[in-house]
């Protein structure tokens, strides 16, 4: 199969699951107990207004007419107008997706780097103490949930030894001019050094949180896939015509185990999205995550279903990407 055919073949299949992913986010917002209306307006409005409310929103039409008109929307780009704010929600998702990238960029560094780097070296000396605290590593941050461990960091960095701040993005008076929305990029580019230290205070307790417990996925990964390699005849030969480490290691077996490797780095880094809704709501972030938390808690049907959208389009998007670089880093892999 040709790249194009295999690259074609991968959209292809790539749209039932966005309409099942259409189809079960409208119907599981719709069957869940709760009243949108109610919820906005509260129990005691008159029932003349609640009506008129419903009707504003389309929800006294029959559910297979409003399914159509929330399919019509979302092909056409328009994922709705938010209930609360009265805002279209897909400019309220461009506000707040910087905030999201940013931590996503910098906890998928430092779960990179973590994983990368122990898991390799972990390899390299199998079963020595090195190997067996990277195995525990990996074993205790995998079962920690994310919110619990980012309240323990809150507690030690921020309320014991005052460090770091307990949560948001910036300080209230910032000096730098804001651009991109990508707070680190917009204080270099302003080249307000002050700005850029305050920017990475504030983004230092989160984006660890989220990078240890997601670099526990990648330590073993890649310990498991080196170990594999390491025992092949390539490293082997390697070995016997003494080159370095170095050169064995990362050469030779890290580059060879990293094509699995790197699918599942990938879709880590679509999944760190969805992972940092804990994350910032734990740390007040003003992403994308503490966004959603706020909608569904005054049942925004517009802003939930934009949301999760989003996140799905994101996730598949990232799939397609990483295989079409698989495929071209191993033609294998089409067929």
């Amino acid at each position: 199969m040709s790249l194009r055919s295999y690259i074609l073949t991968r959209i292809i299949l790539a749209l039932p699951m966005i309409f099942i992913l259409l189809v079960v986010i409208f119907f599981l917002l719709r069957i869940i107990p709760g009243d949108p209306v109610l919820a906005i307006l509260g129990g005691k409005a008159p029932l003349e207004v609640i009506e008129q409310k419903r009707h504003e929103m389309g929800l006294d039409k029959p559910i297979m007419v409003q399914f159509f008109d929330y399919l019509k929307d979302v092909f056409t780009g328009n994922l709705g107008t938010s209930t609360l704010t009265n805002r279209p929600v897909i400019e309220e998702l461009k506000d707040r997706f910087p905030a999201t990238l940013e931590l996503t960029i910098f906890a998928f560094i430092i779960a990179l780097l973590i994983g990368l780097f122990w898991g390799a070296e972990s390899a390299w000396r199998k079963d020595e103490p090195l190997d067996i605290g990277a195995r525990v590593y990996s074993v205790l941050l995998y079962s920690v949930p994310v919110f619990w461990f980012g309240l323990i960091l809150q507690l030690i960095f921020a309320s014991y030894l005052r460090w770091l701040p307990v949560g948001g993005r910036i300080p209230a008076v910032t000096s730098f001019e804001v651009r991109t929305g990508l707070y680190v990029l917009d204080a270099i580019m302003s080249g307000d050094w002050k700005g850029l230290l305050d920017v990475l205070r504030y983004l230092a307790l989160p984006s660890i949180t989220l990078g240890m417990v997601t670099s526990s996925i990648f330590l073993r990964m890649v310990r498991n896939n080196t170990v594999l390699i390491l025992s092949k005849d390539l490293v082997k030969a390697a070995r016997a015509r003494g080159l370095k480490k170095r050169v064995v290691l990362y050469g030779h077996a890290v580059k060879n185990a990293f094509v699995p490797i790197f699918t599942i780095i990938g879709m880590q880094f679509a999944s760190l999205l969805a992972g940092a809704i804990l994350t910032e709501t734990t740390f007040s972030w003003p992403g994308i995550g503490s966004y959603l938390v706020m909608k569904i808690r005054y049942r925004d049907f517009p802003a939930i279903q934009g949301t999760i959208i989003f996140f799905g389009l994101f996730i598949v998007v990232i799939s397609i990407i990483i295989d079409i670089v698989n495929a071209l880093v191993d033609p294998r892999v089409r067929y």
